[in-house]
């Protein structure tokens, strides 16, 4: 079943949410909201915004934002972005009483694996009546998958989670998408910026001034000799891609021997570094140019201890090669090894 994406921006307009340490979480809220959606455009997967501006929303205008865009379906994941406050600290994630705790569990623990301290991930029900969800976003939606993320305090004591949300709340954000794009089965793509996905309706003109290029400039890294566009094709949107010394961007009219005549490699050493079956290339793929680390995928049963160990290097060189903030380590994960 392929998931619609609604994401909702809580509080906004008249109702400014909690305000401390000189931040409101109707802006905060937005800022994540609006990273995500762009994050699942250039992922293919198709999503919405329950608000995109500074504008005040009542429960039933959100309520019926949700449910008049893909309507009120198992097909519809409701991702509700919120601040805490009360003088505590850490993530946590509330789930709907009719859903099962894996997506909030899958976004909790990515929300770990970038610094933030775990609370839990939970339920909470009506005290008038024990059936029914006590959030009304989790409540009025009734056959969606929803969920509530509180992504930090605003009045964190320790300061940590305030320090978070003042200067580093998109690694907050992207940490949900890493989460969903599990959920989902999706490929997730850590090239954050570099891409967009063509959607029905786009045009090279639409596309630009959604990520400030000129259209000339965007037919110019993409090698586009027209202004014809297909649904699904990938675009990349960066110009600083195309600068990175350890990756090349797969333009059209590509082939293997020309990209590793381009970079003084062999055929068989770009295949192996990149993990290549076949010589197939897709416009838009990138490529890694520079075999300076080497990757480890993550097995079951592994530790950073462990795998330091296998690799004749420490825990701290692991972590700070792959910046790690825990010692947490999921089956599949990629680590750099020096």
């Amino acid at each position: 079943m392929n998931k619609k994406i609604v994401i909702d921006a809580g509080h906004g307009g008249e109702d400014s949410g909690a305000v401390a340490n000189g931040l409101k979480e109707k802006d905060l809220t937005l800022k994540i909201a609006k990273y995500i959606k762009r994050r699942l455009d250039e992922l293919g997967i198709e999503s919405t915004l329950t608000r995109d501006s500074d504008i005040t929303l009542n429960p039933s205008d959100r309520v019926n934002k949700i449910l008049n865009t893909y309507g009120n379906g198992e097909d519809v994941i409701v991702l509700s972005n919120h601040i805490n406050a009360g003088g505590g600290s850490g993530s946590e994630v509330i789930y709907a009483l009719r859903n099962n705790d894996e997506l909030g569990k899958n976004i909790l623990n990515e929300l770990v694996r970038v610094g933030q301290t775990p609370r839990k991930v939970y339920q909470k029900r009506s005290s008038n009546n024990p059936s029914k969800d006590y959030y009304y976003i989790l409540r009025e939606t009734p056959n969606t998958e929803a969920i509530i993320i509180e992504y930090g305090f605003i009045d964190d004591k320790t300061m940590k989670d305030v320090n978070t949300l003042r200067s580093d709340i998109e690694k907050l954000a992207e940490a949900t998408v890493k989460g969903l794009t599990a959920y989902l089965g999706v490929d997730y793509n850590t090239d954050v910026g570099y891409y967009y996905t063509v959607q029905r309706g786009d045009t090279l003109w639409s596309i630009a001034r959604k990520f400030n290029l000129t259209v000339d400039k965007l037919k110019d890294i993409n090698n586009l000799n027209s202004n014809v566009l297909s649904i699904g094709q990938k675009l990349i949107v960066s110009e600083n891609m195309s600068s990175d010394n350890n990756y090349y961007i797969v333009k059209s009219g590509d082939t293997l021997y020309s990209i590793a005549k381009k970079f003084n490699i062999s055929v068989d050493e770009l295949k192996d570094i990149n993990n290549l079956s076949n010589d197939l290339l897709s416009v838009g793929q990138s490529l890694k140019i520079n075999k300076s680390n080497n990757e480890y995928v993550v097995e079951k049963g592994d530790t950073l201890y462990s795998i330091a160990r296998k690799f004749n290097t420490s825990v701290s060189t692991l972590a700070d090669l792959n910046n790690l903030s825990t010692s947490l380590l999921y089956v599949g994960q990629k680590l750099i090894i020096p």
